[in-house]
C-alpha cells in the first residue's frame, strides 16, 4: 500500500517548502518532492548566491574608494575563489537550516523528480504521485489528498544562442564561474540583467548590455530606470538598448562576437563571455499534466485566486503560474493555497501590495502602480519625489545618487505607488508595503516620525513633498 499525505507538494523551493510547514501547522501529514537541493532556485542558484556575490562587489569597489573616508590601504586585491567559497558557505547553512525545517515539522522529503498519475485505486480522485528516485531504486508511490505545484521555472535562452557553460551562459551557469572574464555580453536589461551588470562593474569587468527594448528595467518606473541607466553607465556598463540580437552572427572563437541591430544598423560586439538573461520558463513539462483536467495558457498554469487548478485538489504557486516571478510572492501564495485547501478562508493576495527588489548598485525597490500605470488606469495623480544628495545618512555612507518617488490620488489621497533607487532601499521598502496594506496617505507617512539621520527620512520628505510640504528640499 502507498504512503497516504493530506498534501504532497511538488518542488523544494521557497514556495514549496514555505507552504509544507504551513500545512504541518495546521495539523497536515505533508511530503515535498524535490529532484534537486531543498531550497530550489532561489537559496541555489538565485537569490542567496547572487546577493552574496553583489555584496562582495560591493565591499571591493568601497574598499577601492576607501581613501574618500580618510582611509589609506593599498591597491585591494580580488581573490575570486574566496568570493566563490564565501557564496557557498552562505548558501550551504542555509540549505542545512531548511533541512532543519523539514525534519522540525515532521515533513517527509522525497529526492526525485515526481509526476502526477491519473486516479488509481488507491486515490480515484486526486491521482498517484510517481516519485522517480535519485538514488535509481524502484519508484516510490504516493497517494495525496491534495497536491501542490511548486515546480518553479527554468532561464530562457534565445534560439541560436545555445547554452554551453563555457562561452554562453546563463545565471545558473554564471554562478559557478571559477574565474571573472576581462569582459562580457549581457542580452537582456531586465532585473537578472542589470544586476549581473551592475555586480560584474563593480568587480572590474568590461561588461555591455544588449536590450531589445527602448529602456532598461520595463517593468519600473520610467524615472526610475532612466536613473538606473544614468547611474549604472558611471560605473563604466555600455548600456545600448533597441538592440535586436542576430544571433545567427554569433562566433566562439577564444572569444564570443555577434551582430545586433541597432536603429538600423548592425553593429558588432565582442567579449570574452556572454550571459544571456531573457526571462524564465514555468516548469511543467513531464509532470504529468496530461493525465489531469489542469489548463496551460501562455505556457504557465491557470488557477484562481486561491491558487486552485481545474482540478479542485490540486493547486499551484510561484512561477510555475506565471506573474510576479519573486520567492516572497511565491510563499505568500503558498501559504494561501494550504490555508484555502485546510478550509481557514485566507485572503486573495493583492499584488498591488507586494514589493520588489533590485540589488544592483544602486538599489531599486517598488511597491505599488508605476506613475504611467495610475494614469493609464485613469487615476489623476499628485508626485512628491526627494533626492538621497538632501539626507544627512546617504551623505555620511558617501552614497548620495537617486531618489525617492511617491503616487498618490488626486482626489482621494490614497498612496498608489512608492519607487525608490539609491542607497539600501531594498531594507526600506517594507515601509511603503506596510502603508499600502493599510490604505495609509501620504500625510500619514508622513506623520510617522522618520529618526534622524537615517536614509527613511527620504520617505517621510517625499511624502511631504507630494502636497509641496517637504522640508529640506
Amino acid at each position: 500500500m502507498p504512503d497516504e499525505y493530506d498534501l504532497v507538494v511538488l518542488g523544494g523551493g521557497t514556495g514549496g517548502y514555505v507552504a509544507a510547514i504551513r500545512a504541518s501547522k495546521l495539523g497536515l501529514k505533508v511530503a515535498i518532492v524535490e529532484k534537486r537541493e531543498m531550497g530550489g532556485t532561489c537559496l541555489h542558484r538565485g537569490c542567496i548566491p547572487s546577493k552574496a556575490l553583489l555584496r562582495s562587489a560591493e565591499v571591493f569597489r568601497q574598499t577601492k574608494e576607501a581613501d574618500a573616508f580618510g582611509i589609506t590601504v593599498e591597491t585591494p586585491i580580488l581573490n575570486f575563489s574566496k568570493v566563490q567559497e564565501r557564496k557557498q558557505a552562505i548558501v550551504d547553512t542555509l540549505h542545512k537550516g531548511v533541512q532543519g525545517l523539514m525534519k522540525k515539522g515532521k515533513i517527509d522529503m522525497f529526492e526525485g523528480f515526481g509526476r502526477i498519475l491519473g486516479p488509481s485505486i488507491f486515490s480515484p480522485s486526486a491521482g498517484t504521485i510517481s516519485v522517480e528516485l535519485n538514488s535509481g531504486e524502484e519508484n516510490e508511490m504516493i497517494v495525496p489528498k491534495n497536491v501542490l505545484i511548486a515546480t518553479g521555472s527554468s532561464p530562457k535562452t534565445l534560439p541560436g544562442l545555445e547554452i554551453d557553460g563555457e562561452y554562453i551562459m546563463t545565471s545558473d551557469e554564471a554562478l559557478h564561474m571559477k574565474e571573472l572574464p576581462d569582459t562580457m555580453i549581457i542580452v537582456g536589461g531586465g532585473v537578472i540583467g542589470i544586476e549581473w551588470a551592475s555586480m560584474l562593474a563593480d568587480f572590474g569587468v568590461d561588461v555591455t548590455v544588449l536590450e531589445y527594448l527602448p529602456g532598461i528595467l520595463p517593468t519600473e518606473d520610467e524615472e526610475i530606470a532612466k536613473e538606473m541607466r544614468k547611474q549604472i553607465s558611471k560605473k563604466g556598463v555600455n548600456i545600448v538598448t533597441d538592440a535586436k540580437v542576430l544571433t545567427d552572427t554569433l562566433k566562439k572563437d577564444g572569444q564570443v562576437s555577434i551582430e545586433a541591430e541597432v536603429n538600423g544598423e548592425n553593429k558588432l560586439f565582442q567579449a570574452d563571455r556572454m550571459l544571456v538573461s531573457v526571462g524564465r520558463s514555468a516548469n511543467v513539462s513531464n509532470i504529468g499534466l496530461e493525465n489531469t483536467d489542469i489548463e496551460v495558457e501562455n505556457g504557465v498554469i491557470k488557477t484562481n485566486q486561491y491558487y486552485q487548478t481545474k482540478e479542485s485538489h490540486i493547486y499551484a504557486i510561484g512561477d510555475v503560474i506565471g506573474g510576479m516571478q519573486l520567492a516572497h510572492v511565491a510563499s505568500h501564495e503558498g501559504i494561501t493555497a494550504v490555508e484555502h485547501m485546510a478550509d481557514k478562508n485566507p485572503h486573495p493576495m493583492d499584488y498591488d501590495q507586494v514589493p520588489t527588489c533590485i540589488y544592483s548598485s544602486p538599489e531599486v525597490a517598488s511597491v505599488g502602480l508605476t506613475q504611467k500605470q495610475a494614469e493609464e488606469q485613469g487615476y489623476e495623480v499628485k508626485v512628491g519625489k526627494f533626492p538621497f544628495k538632501a539626507i544627512g545618512k546617504a551623505l555620511v555612507f558617501g552614497e548620495t545618487d537617486g531618489f525617492v518617488k511617491i503616487i498618490a490620488d488626486k482626489k482621494s489621497d490614497d498612496l498608489l505607488g512608492v519607487h525608490m533607487v539609491g542607497p539600501h532601499v531594498t531594507d526600506m521598502i517594507s515601509e511603503a508595503g506596510l502603508a499600502k496594506v493599510l490604505d495609509a496617505t501620504p500625510w500619514e507617512i508622513a506623520e510617522s516620525i522618520h529618526p534622524h539621520p537615517t536614509l527613511s527620512e527620504a520617505i517621510g520628505e517625499a511624502a511631504m513633498a507630494v502636497d509641496g510640504n517637504q522640508i529640506h528640499g
